[in-house]
């Protein structure tokens, strides 16, 4: 956005970068999406025979889920 009000080779740097930007966090969210599809098809195949293994994959998918945001306090009376 910047490059079209600004026409300077900086501007135009800036708007590339965050375009790579954003890009690359689109590539890492599918990824994590697809890490996490493949932990639960490996845990749908494990069914219960290890418990090590299993509570791995338990382990692994509770730091793949989001955490829920904190709960803002209310600033005033």
């Amino acid at each position: 956005m910047a490059a079209g009000v600004i026409n300077t080779e900086k501007a135009i740097e800036v708007s590339i970068f965050i375009v790579r930007a954003f890009i690359k966090l689109r590539e890492m969210i599918n990824t994590h999406q697809m890490l996490k599809k493949k932990i639960i098809e490996i845990e749908a195949r494990l069914s219960g025979h290890d418990e090590q293994l299993t509570q791995m994959v338990q382990l692994l998918k509770q730091m793949l889920d989001p955490k829920p945001p904190p709960t803002k306090r209310r600033i005033g009376f």
